[in-house]
């Protein structure tokens, strides 16, 4: 666990390094999509890298008594209308039935395609696709980890707030059986200064294995530090039975500033 913080607080003193390095106004802003459960529907600035990174613990979930692990989430546009993405947790630090122990966890791939640009209170729409290619069998949050997975997308602004809402539809696997999962999620965002923003979300995800659903809500702040680099932190609240009761969260987004297209 203290390597995996080590990790985190280096790369954080890396982006900030490096984006003091780049003069101000050649570089395009980053567009995080961290740490809420829903996704933006825009993309980020094509031909620019972006790394999204962070230190999640919960505690009190169906499947675990306590979960700690870092994240990290690596988008690239490869045109104005096509991401491409990979998600990954390298380790998972958990503990469950009074006993501790470390594994690594799921990595994910994935792309997300503009259906219809929009602009201001006109929402942009996207839809994404995830396949999980590789599940090292670390302990899950309540709403599992899906085999695969699609999402419609919508983002505006409108009156001074930002909206983001997702539509999930995914294919959940224990054993050799399969069934269906669907969520919902839905974000507002608000400025609070020029660079602080509050974050509130409400989800939903169905748990066809535990007949049940979890539902949550999760508050966030996050703080630019420069147009490449953006602080978060906040926690969520399991709002059902199923649910995980509680997580905390802290992490960046970084958008190196170097166009590699």
């Amino acid at each position: 666990m203290n390597r995996a913080v080590l990790t985190f607080f280096a790369l954080a003193r890396f982006a900030l390094t490096a984006g003091a390095q780049t003069p101000v106004g050649q570089v395009p802003e980053a567009n995080p999509g961290r740490p809420t459960v829903s996704t933006p529907a825009t993309l980020t600035p094509a031909g620019y890298l972006q790394f999204e990174t962070g230190l999640n613990a919960a505690n009190h979930s169906p499947e675990f008594s306590s979960r700690f692990a870092p994240n990290e989430v690596l988008k690239f546009s490869v045109h104005p209308r096509l991401e491409f993405l990979a998600s990954s947790e390298p380790v998972v630090h958990y503990r469950v039935a009074g006993q501790s122990a470390n594994r690594v966890a799921e990595v994910f791939l994935g792309a997300q395609a503009v259906v219809s640009p929009g602009e201001g209170a006109k929402p942009t729409l996207a839809v994404s696709y995830f396949h999980r290619m590789y599940d090292g069998g670390a302990p899950e949050f309540d709403f599992g980890s899906p085999a695969n997975s699609a999402v419609l997308l919508a983002s505006a602004d409108v009156k001074g707030f930002h909206y983001d809402a997702n539509v999930m539809f995914n294919e959940n696997i224990e054993g050799s059986v399969r069934r269906a999962q669907f969520g919902q999620s839905l974000t507002i965002s608000h400025p609070l200064t020029r660079k602080f923003t509050l974050s509130g979300e409400i989800w939903h995800f169905t748990q066809p294995f535990l007949r049940g659903n979890a539902v949550g809500n999760l508050w966030a702040v996050s703080y630019a530090a420069r147009k490449t680099l953006v602080f978060d932190a906040g926690f969520n609240r399991g709002l059902t039975d199923t649910s995980t009761r509680w997580e905390a969260f802290v992490g960046f987004t970084y958008l190196l500033p170097h166009r590699f297209l």
